[in-house]
């Protein structure tokens, strides 16, 4: 059974009661999880004898004008995955418990947020760097496990803990896709399915669905 954590001094009694030389892995997520998420916890159980893992809307990686409050958030239907899944414990923080009111320390990694997402999306990485190691400082996990689908986040990440000698191992799990070879995301709830339509062009059929044509 899942072991669910609301607290920091929750967590760190459960962390600190873990057998010494046990190894713990972390999945950090903001919850809606599919099965995506499901892969990095069956990773994380081939490199570790236990898994924790994270769900935690964080609000400073949204930017103004972005979908905090409408972010998906279905709990119930993440507790039970996480049961099937056999992970061993969930941290699920409320806000306050992550960021005290008047918190003013940040983390900015400086070169590899830069492009691409970081560009288009300013404060993003910001956000993601303060959580993650906030979730890393809390759980002390020796592996911690992250979607080859963020390709960008992933390497923030990993830059970070180089910079900043944290000692956890970063594993990318491989991209999962849906059937139609869209990339598994949370945010996938929000797309609708564009119906089937005949080419005008003498183009081949597979190439009818692709927007313009």
């Amino acid at each position: 059974m899942t072991k669910i954590l609301r607290t920091i001094s929750e967590l760190r009694a459960w962390r600190n009661a873990l057998p010494a030389g046990s190894r713990l892995g972390l999945v950090p997520t903001m919850g809606a999880l599919h099965v995506g998420h499901i892969s990095l916890m069956d990773l994380a159980r081939t490199h570790c004898d236990t898994v924790i893992v994270s769900i935690f809307v964080n609000p400073l990686q949204f930017g103004a004008n972005e979908d905090l409050a409408r972010y998906p958030r279905p709990l119930e239907k993440d507790i039970s995955m996480l049961e099937a899944a056999g992970v061993d414990a969930l941290f699920l923080p409320e806000h306050t418990e992550v960021y005290l009111a008047d918190n003013s320390t940040y983390v900015d990694e400086e070169a590899v947020s830069l492009p691409l997402c970081g560009a288009l999306r300013p404060g993003h990485f910001r956000g993601v760097a303060t959580v993650v190691l906030k979730l890393f400082n809390l759980t002390q996990p020796h592996f911690a496990f992250f979607g080859q689908k963020d390709a960008q986040q992933c390497a923030v990440i990993e830059r970070m803990v180089r910079d900043l000698n944290v000692p956890v191992d970063i594993v990318r799990g491989a991209i999962i896709r849906e059937e139609d070879g869209l990339a598994m995301s949370s945010r996938n709830v929000y797309l609708q399915a564009i119906p089937p339509r005949r080419c005008a062009s003498p183009l081949p059929e597979p190439f009818c669905g692709l927007r313009g044509l």
